[in-house]
């Protein structure tokens, strides 16, 4: 903001200011004649004598109950201004007659005062019509009058609150000023940040959801492990149940060495080469499973060999693989493997390319 545009919007506070203290401590004739007429027309003001109307409330309300009461005491007035004229003319009849020394009254003397009568009597009727037209003019003007005050009462305040809330303003935008100093970003550099913010929201979400499959996967390899474990515990308690058993039935003591080291040998070869399973439903027939494990940490894949040998010989026959992750074919590998009878570099050729194509 320039100092020419603060100093004009200083000015027009100022201004606003000045227009509400004027509307407040101005006398308007209106409002005050509104505020004399209810304090005379209390029963407390004892200056003035009001008929019933005025005494039974505490102040006049319906309009038409004070015209009713004026008219009531013009009529009352007339008659006793007639009564007082009466009064007095007989007075001065009587005196006239009794005293010695009578004023002369002449015709001309009746003739001056019938001119005075009439040209009061006129200028009353011309008052009086005045007075009407004033009447009339104050019927037709008042409401708009108390529309145009209403309306300036009301700008006056609102002007008052814009100000105060312009000042609001202002004090608080001192504060950001002081909180945040220079250098303050503008709206576009301030927009594009949000913008960078909301990416940077937006992949974190992404990482958070990717981490969120990640720790419920790795809760179902806990589930599954403590459920393995378990299955394990059970089967060393019945070979721990059976080694006991067949201690007392052994009589060489290398036997139970033989097995454990044979046990051992067998899950050492298990665990590097992933093989899960090994079942054998016929002489001439095996069948292995291995879990080969991704390196991304993903899900284990499981891959099937079947191998099928020539009865009553150790000569390979054939070689089935199911479960490859690109379902690539192996028959070269299998049908060289098979020339040359070698069981176990068809499986390390296998599970070779199945770690290749898992990752």
């Amino acid at each position: 903001m320039s100092r020419a545009s603060e100093n004009n919007l200083n000015k027009s506070l100022e201004d606003a200011r000045k227009l509400h203290d004027i509307l407040n401590n101005s006398k308007l004739y209106i409002v005050d004649s509104q505020k004399q007429f209810d304090t005379r027309t209390t029963t407390k003001d004892e200056g003035i004598k009001l008929p019933h109307p005025f005494v039974d409330g505490g102040g006049l309300v319906d309009p038409v109950t004070v015209s009713a009461d004026v008219k009531a005491q013009l009529a009352f007035f007339r008659k006793l201004k007639f009564q007082y004229l009466e009064q007095k003319a007989k007075d001065q009849y009587i005196k006239i007659i009794v005293s010695d020394d009578a004023p002369s009254i002449t015709a001309a003397d009746n003739k001056e005062i019938q001119y005075a009568n009439e040209t009061k009597k006129r200028e009353l009727k011309e008052r009086k019509v005045k007075l009407a037209e004033v009447k009339d003019n104050i019927r037709a003007l008042a409401p708009l009058v108390e529309q145009d005050y209403v309306k300036a009462k009301a700008l006056s305040d609102e002007s008052v609150d814009l100000a105060q809330k312009i000042l609001d303003a202002r004090l608080k935008l001192n504060r950001l000023r002081q909180a945040y100093p220079q250098p303050r970003l503008t709206i576009p550099v301030a927009l594009a940040k949000l913008d960078t913010q909301v990416e940077e929201m937006q992949q974190l979400q992404d990482k958070l959801q990717s981490l969120e499959e990640q720790i419920d996967g790795v809760k179902e390899k806990v589930k599954v492990g403590a459920r393995e474990v378990e299955r394990l515990r059970v089967e060393r308690a019945e070979v721990d149940k059976l080694v006991k058993q067949s201690r007392s039935e052994i009589e060489d003591g290398r036997v139970l060495e033989l097995c454990d080291w044979y046990s051992t040998s067998l899950r050492l070869h298990k665990s590097l080469y992933s093989l899960k399973t090994y079942i054998s439903p016929s002489e001439n027939e095996l069948h292995l499973s291995y879990a080969i494990a991704s390196t991304t940490g993903r899900a284990s894949h499981n891959i099937s060999v079947t191998l099928l040998f020539l009865p009553n010989t150790r000569q390979l026959a054939d070689a089935r693989i199911a479960g490859l992750p690109s379902n690539s074919d192996m028959s070269d590998v299998i049908g060289a493997r098979i020339q040359s009878n070698d069981v176990p570099g068809l499986v390390a050729a296998v599970l070779a390319r199945a770690r290749a194509e898992v990752g």
